[in-house]
């Protein structure tokens, strides 16, 4: 017998309760994500350095993800997700402390990254093309990342900068949306199963 087979419904039920009296963290999220897109779409010197704080958030995230699995892992290549934690590390560092200066980086590799995540985009989507019904989506949405990633490898920094912050600030501002809608969407199922 497992262990799913032993839970009783109450206790399922009273771990849903208290899972849905934490609602309130989403809309926190969400309207620290809705802050930062108000910050990011005024395009002036704060928007830059938001996206290079932002910058160095996402290495932060990405070194712990490393330095996690390097302990996992038993196998020979784990020195490599050393070495990757080490220098999502740097990179982070970096930008905390310079973010003007990350910002203009990221911007200088814009097209590259472009063009390196449309092609990925598109052999994703045709390999998955017969278990994945939408797959022609993704055949889309990474030849206009390849046609911006060649669009943006031709332009000057301004123009790269500006993608760069659309580019940010809608997609805080959708996530901090998004994440608004399932505070209360939580938050009503928490009233429901209270009720209920």
């Amino acid at each position: 017998m497992s262990d799913v087979d032993t839970i009783s419904e109450d206790d399922l039920v009273s771990g849903l309760r208290a899972a849905t009296g934490l609602w309130w963290i989403f809309l926190v999220t969400g309207v620290i994500w809705l802050l930062i897109s108000v910050l990011v779409l005024r395009f002036n010197e704060t928007s830059v350095g938001t996206v290079g704080l932002i910058l160095g958030i996402v290495f932060v995230g990405a070194a712990i993800n490393e330095f996690v699995i390097f302990a996992l892992l038993r196998s020979g290549w784990r020195w490599l997700n050393l070495a990757l934690a080490l220098m999502f590390t740097a990179g982070a560092v970096y930008c905390f402390a310079s973010p003007q200066d990350a910002f203009w980086d990221l911007a200088s590799v814009l097209g590259l990254l472009l063009i390196l995540m449309g092609t990925f985009q598109i052999i994703g989507a045709v390999v998955s093309r017969d278990t994945n019904e939408v797959w022609w989506l993704g055949l889309i949405v990474g030849v206009i990342e390849l046609m911006l990633g060649f669009w943006a490898s031709q332009q000057f920094y301004p123009a790269r900068a500006a993608l760069i912050l659309l580019w940010v600030g809608f997609f805080a501002l959708f996530r901090g949306i998004t994440e608004i809608v399932l505070a209360f969407r939580i938050r009503s199922a928490g009233k429901e199963l209270a009720a209920a």
